[in-house]
Formats: structure tokens, C-alpha cells, sequence
């Protein structure tokens, strides 16, 4: 098949919990880590180890607050994030092709 190459698919994307953070924020832009948690069924030890990958890949960018002495922490997808997001999508899509 015209396109398969198993290599393009982006290993720190392709996790599970990983790539629901991705799809997520390619669509809200950025959340909160409450509302990631929640949406995703993981527990904070979990979403933040993914968080941490996503982060050192430059893919999501991290930033943490006090708000009404509450800590707060917001991810936002940053431009190389959306673009390997793309491109992943982009490899899943060749790898499916013709079915």
C-alpha cells in the first residue's frame, strides 16, 4: 500500500493518554489539569507523567498559578505541538488508507 510507513507514526503522541491530551487541546486551545483529568479518566500522577513527555517534546507548554491561593495549572498546545499533531494525524491517515 502507497504511503505505509509504520515510522511516521510520532511514538510521544501515540499514547493513549497522550493523545487524548493532544486531540483535546487541538480543539480548546488550552485547559486546565482538572479538566484534562476528567476528561481523560486519569489519575494526577498519570496525566502529569504524560504531561511531562508532551512538555520536554515541546508539544504542550505548562504553566502554573495561584489562583484564590488554589494552585492552578494550564496547558496550552504551542505551535511545534499543533504541527506534530497534524502530521500524526496525517501518518494515522496514510496508514488507513484504503480500507
Amino acid at each position: 500500500m502507497e504511503g505505509f510507513d509504520i515510522d511516521h507514526i510520532d511514538d510521544v503522541i501515540h499514547g493513549r493518554v497522550r493523545l487524548g491530551v493532544m486531540a483535546y487541546l487541538s480543539g480548546a486551545g488550552s485547559a486546565d489539569f482538572n479538566t484534562l483529568k476528567t476528561r481523560l479518566q486519569a489519575t494526577d500522577g498519570n496525566l502529569s507523567a504524560h504531561l511531562r513527555k508532551l512538555e520536554d517534546a515541546g508539544f504542550v507548554r505548562v504553566e502554573k498559578a495561584f489562583v484564590n491561593r488554589k494552585p492552578l495549572t494550564t496547558l496550552t498546545l504551542t505551535d511545534t505541538g499543533r504541527t506534530a499533531f497534524a502530521a500524526y494525524l496525517d501518518a494515522i491517515g496514510k496508514l488507513v488508507e484504503g480500507r
